[in-house]
């Protein structure tokens, strides 16, 4: 894509539609991945597990990852729609789709394999990325930044529910 006259490649931003796009598409796709390991194994292996007197119903957490989800999307879409060459963009949006990966992992990881081990090898590093990206976002725009607090607050409990499921079952 070449800049149109009179503007150069770091004044250049993507057309609102592709970044739209490139903001909900890999987020529905990780909620989809997530949720084909997750929902098969709830009635099943989840069920049968001694779980902490803190483990929230299972209910609650379709809303909880839905506003997670959409928080995720909106940040990542202001990003996105910053200037191509702006520094400390593209870092920004691997960093953040680094963490998108291990969120599914973690999915995979916890309820695909049903090992609570897996889970926190992979939500560990997953807590670092969600960090990272939350202070590659903040220089670039801080209201991209704070979206992602709650999710760095609902990982954080996830981590101590999967260990405690870990410790529990071990």
């Amino acid at each position: 894509m070449t800049a149109l006259p009179g503007t150069t490649t770091l004044d250049r931003r993507p057309p609102v539609w592709a970044a739209l796009a490139i903001a909900i598409l890999p987020v529905v796709a990780a909620s989809l991945a997530g949720s084909a390991a997750t929902i098969p194994q709830i009635p099943t292996w989840y069920a049968g597990l001694i779980k902490p007197s803190f483990n929230p119903p299972n209910w609650i957490f379709g809303p909880v990852w839905t506003t997670l989800y959409a928080l995720m999307a909106f940040a990542v879409f202001r990003i996105l729609r910053l200037p191509v060459g702006t520094p400390g963009r593209r870092r920004a949006l691997l960093v953040y789709h680094l963490q998108l990966l291990l969120n599914i992992g973690w999915s995979f990881a916890f309820f695909g394999a049903n090992s609570p081990v897996g889970g926190l090898v992979v939500i560990l590093p997953l807590l670092v990325a969600i960090i990272a990206t939350i202070l590659a976002f903040r220089p670039l725009d801080r209201l991209a930044a704070n979206l992602l607090w709650p999710y760095l607050a609902w990982v954080g409990f996830a981590t101590l529910l999967n260990s405690s499921i870990w410790w529990l079952n071990r």
